[in-house]
């Protein structure tokens, strides 16, 4: 299996790596993809990723973290994100820009004091999703989207900068269920990323019985968004070990064999971050 999306670069992992790295691979993961969310994150992404065999991961800014800039009062044209996602994306295990997209939600923890989603946050959300995607453009990577609670913002964003080349080089990460979303993947062949919420949400279950296989990819998002039945008895941190949770209900969903639904979606994962 191909988890096309989990943190292993998060705090949660750091005195426990090697035994997630192989528990994950003693139930059948075999590709990692380790997503950056600052420039922190993309360089312990980029650390790991030569590390350990088959890990792949990305580099980039992820709109909640743009608050920081905003925090400080950093000017829009001072605030550089090309600087150190041109210099990691040299190295061959980064594969991909992101996390970066848009997410209006109000967080109720997070570490930046007086979070507030205004005007101006929002205008640095797309300024700096703009940069990031044309900076993908041009150096050949693929993108990693994450999108709440705004996906007429990142409709618009994506519209209006759309270059035939994005196809099958995007996935909309743990992608809410909305047919707005899934009309432009189909569209624009941009692939879905379906995490362990699928295995409790019947929302989520019904949109994903509606996102053609080739455009499928699965995903733990660890160390959040655990899967049954390991939700129930622990519930943080997820690892990707308990991706095979999610392959076995998306299987069901999409009422083939599980390891159909696996050798689609590791496929379309290697497909989406240009892995031979």
């Amino acid at each position: 299996m191909f988890d096309t999306h989990c943190h292993l670069n998060f705090k949660v992992f750091s005195n426990n790596l090697d035994q997630v790295i192989k528990e994950s691979a003693d139930y059948g993961v075999r590709y990692f993809m380790i997503p950056g969310t600052d420039e922190q994150t993309s360089r312990q992404a980029v650390q790991i990723s030569l590390k350990y065999k088959n890990a792949y991961c990305s580099v980039g800014l992820h709109p909640h973290h743009i608050y920081n800039l905003v925090q400080k009062n950093i000017g829009i044209a001072e605030a550089d994100v090309i600087g150190f996602i041109t210099e990691l994306s040299e190295f061959d295990s980064v594969k991909a820009i992101g996390e970066i997209g848009f997410d209006k939600h109000l967080y109720k923890k997070t570490k930046y004091q007086d979070y507030k989603v205004t005007e101006k946050f929002l205008v640095y959300q797309k300024v700096l999703f703009e940069r990031q995607l044309r900076l993908s453009l041009q150096l050949s990577k693929s993108l990693i989207i994450h999108c709440r609670e705004a996906e007429e913002d990142l409709l618009e964003a994506l519209a209006s900068l759309w270059d035939k080349k994005l196809e099958k080089q995007i996935v909309f990460h743990c992608c809410p269920a909305s047919k707005d979303l899934l009309d432009f993947a189909i569209e624009h062949r941009v692939f879905i990323g379906v995490d362990g919420d699928v295995t409790y949400d019947p929302r989520k279950q019904a949109f994903i019985k509606k996102v053609p296989l080739d455009l499928l990819v699965i995903e733990t998002d660890s160390p959040f968004i655990t899967p049954e039945p390991v939700r129930s008895q622990v519930r943080f941190p997820n690892t990707p070990a308990n991706l095979i949770h999610i392959a076995k209900i998306c299987a069901y969903l999409k009422d083939i064999k599980l390891e159909k639904l696996i050798e689609i979606t590791t496929e379309n994962g290697l497909t989406l971050f240009n892995i031979n």
